[in-house]
């Protein structure tokens, strides 16, 4: 499949390289491209403070020319946000983490892994996505329709080889969640659920465990289906030692009627992916997108998602556990605004507001 299909493009990291000292004017345009943060706020570095360490926010990448003046200092091509922009990302004083989709549509390498977790500080967390490869019970055409059964799906050997391992190797100590995202479920499979689960629960169970190189990673997993959404699947993630992935989505029930599966996992951490305002319906980003470009604006306030999402991550960081969560820029409209909005209603309610 092509990347550029997809909602996320490239956001390929810079590689060392040895290099032949470069001419003046190649490095004029070296220094043009270099990505520098927003200036700080002081306001935004308060309200970080009040945050507890183990909460780690941010996006889903940061390849978006939009985020001028709020993540970025000055206008840069999206190219050159995907290749340079992460540094000056982890500057922002509320962006402690993100959820790095790429890997998704082409497993990533421990080198490549390694590139990104150089330019992050050592209190940084990722949010990683598995390969299709592995997490989608199709092979999809470029256009994203299924066109046959994908025999590598819920695959143990490859899971670990292809994604859980390079991780580990490259990401390290940086990794907040390992997320395996299973598509949507043809009916076939659906009518098989059971089976299915039974799959997931021996693809969970071969992993390798992530605290000796990753002391505060957690597996999660991610689902489209609502028929999933049992006890029989809480069971599988109990017994396997991993957690649900809260997913904001309109393919999904809304929040509150996903908190029971959180509630028979307790406790423990808290991983969430704020994807897609419901107002959109479940195949809505394209939608979404044309609405919200350039991403620099709250255009969908989404409040009430927004309230019972501060109370669940207080609840857990609140209790010692650790909470990672992206948004997306399709979720309200500016990725960046939405952790800052996530982050106040947080921070009132750790206050007793």
């Amino acid at each position: 499949m092509q990347d550029a299909l997809f909602e996320d493009p490239d956001d390929t990291p810079p590689e060392p390289a040895r290099q032949p000292a470069p001419a003046r004017g190649a490095r004029a345009r070296a220094a043009a491209a270099k990505v520098l943060p927003a200036p700080a706020d002081d306001g935004l570095r308060a309200l970080a403070e009040r945050l507890a360490p183990r909460l780690h926010m941010g996006t889903s990448s940061w390849h978006f020319p939009g985020w001028a003046g709020l993540v970025w200092d000055g206008e840069h091509a999206q190219p050159t946000l995907s290749r340079h922009g992460l540094a000056a990302y982890a500057q922002h004083p509320l962006l402690r983490g993100v959820s790095l989709d790429r890997g998704f549509y082409r497993p990533l390498t421990a080198s490549q892994y390694a590139a990104y977790a150089a330019q992050v500080p050592p209190d940084f967390r990722f949010i990683v996505k598995a390969p299709a490869l592995v997490t989608d019970a199709l092979v999809r055409a470029e256009d994203g329709r299924g066109q046959q059964p994908n025999p590598a799906f819920l695959d143990p050997v490859l899971a670990v080889e292809q994604f859980v391992q390079p991780a580990l190797e490259g990401l390290g100590s940086r990794i907040g969640a390992l997320v395996f995202q299973l598509s949507p479920l043809p009916a076939h499979l659906l009518a098989r659920l059971p089976e299915v689960l039974e799959r997931l629960r021996t693809l969970l169970a071969a992993l390798p465990p992530l605290k000796p190189q990753a002391p505060d990673g957690v597996v999660a997993v991610e689902v489209r289906n609502p028929e999933f959404l049992t006890p029989a699947f809480a069971e599988v993630l109990r017994g396997t030692g991993a957690t649900y992935c809260l997913g904001l989505h309109a393919k999904l029930p809304p929040i509150e009627a996903q908190l029971p599966l959180l509630r028979a996992l307790w406790p423990g951490p808290l991983v969430c992916r704020w994807s897609l305002h419901r107002r959109h319906g479940a195949y809505g980003y394209e939608t979404a997108k044309g609405l919200y470009e350039p991403f620099d604006r709250l255009v969908d306030p989404d409040p009430e998602t927004r309230e019972v999402l501060a109370k669940v991550i207080a609840g857990t960081v609140g209790a010692g556990w650790p909470a990672y969560v992206a948004i997306n820029n399709k979720a309200e409209g500016s990725a960046p605004l939405s952790v800052q909005a996530l982050a106040q209603a947080v921070a009132a309610r750790a206050a007793g507001g």
